[in-house]
């Protein structure tokens, strides 16, 4: 899926993102920050993960997620501010190029959240 351009211009304002996984013990919530995702030459959504061990041990078991962000500085639907919804799958990444590129930015990293988006849904 290509990656709405609206999407991209919150992806550069600073915002928090909330990512919901689903295991054996019910939902679970992390977040990181808008600024800290890269995309992928594929339209993948890269997240450099510090922890995650829960969100990881998830994603093991069941690797669909939910993401929403969002940024008071991009034009909505209805006003100022914007958001969306992502549906899509995970993966964690420990090498390669792209587990590179971010670990050379992110040094605290210690894995790539990897997440193919499904549906972007702009909500505001």
């Amino acid at each position: 899926m290509k990656i709405p351009e609206t999407l991209l211009e919150v992806l550069k304002k600073d915002g928090v993102v909330a990512i919901a996984t689903l295991g054996p013990d019910g939902p679970h919530m992390v977040n990181t920050w808008n600024s800290y995702i890269r995309v992928s030459e594929d339209g993948r959504l890269l997240i450099p993960a510090g922890y995650f061990h829960r969100t990881e041990a998830n994603i093991a078991v069941n690797n669909q997620v939910l993401v929403t962000l969002g940024s008071s500085k991009v034009q909505g639907l209805n006003g100022p501010g914007t958001g969306f919804l992502i549906k899509g799958t995970a993966a964690f990444l420990t090498d390669g190029p792209e587990y590179d590129a971010l670990k050379a930015r992110f040094g605290w990293a210690r894995a790539v959240f990897s997440i193919t988006v499904d549906s972007a849904t702009q909500t505001l």
